[in-house]
């Protein structure tokens, strides 16, 4: 005995009168009559090539300017994100650069130095 194809037969479905798509230079024209502009990327002029900025973490922040990026690996797997002035981000990076340390050795030294203070 054989199966029956479930979807074999689906002409019951079809359309009786489908859309047919407008062709790309009809859509094209009537979207700028509106008004729609394009999301395709212009290409760029001479003067936009000659001049392009690119984005890092330095552009970004004036405390990250002009540093090395930092890869330790210290087994360290959590993240904090903590808001910080301009200076005090700018002096927790100069004091991890000056010990050679990553940020979260310094953050651990600073707790331990700011509980013994606290304690005497």
């Amino acid at each position: 005995m054989r199966r029956a194809n479930p979807f074999g037969d689906l002409d019951d479905f079809a359309s009786d009168n489908a859309a047919k798509p407008a062709p790309a230079a009809t859509i094209e024209k009537i979207a700028e009559s509106s008004g729609f502009l394009s999301r395709k990327a212009a290409a760029p002029t001479a003067r936009e090539t000659a001049t392009e900025t690119v984005v890092t973490p330095s552009s970004l922040s004036p405390a990250l300017a002009g540093r090395q990026p930092r890869r330790h690996v210290t087994g360290r797997n959590g993240q904090i994100n903590i808001k910080a002035t301009e200076e005090t981000i700018s002096e927790l990076y100069r004091i991890a650069d000056d010990m050679g340390l990553p940020l979260g050795a310094v953050l651990e030294q600073a707790l331990a130095a700011l509980d013994r203070e606290r304690r005497t």
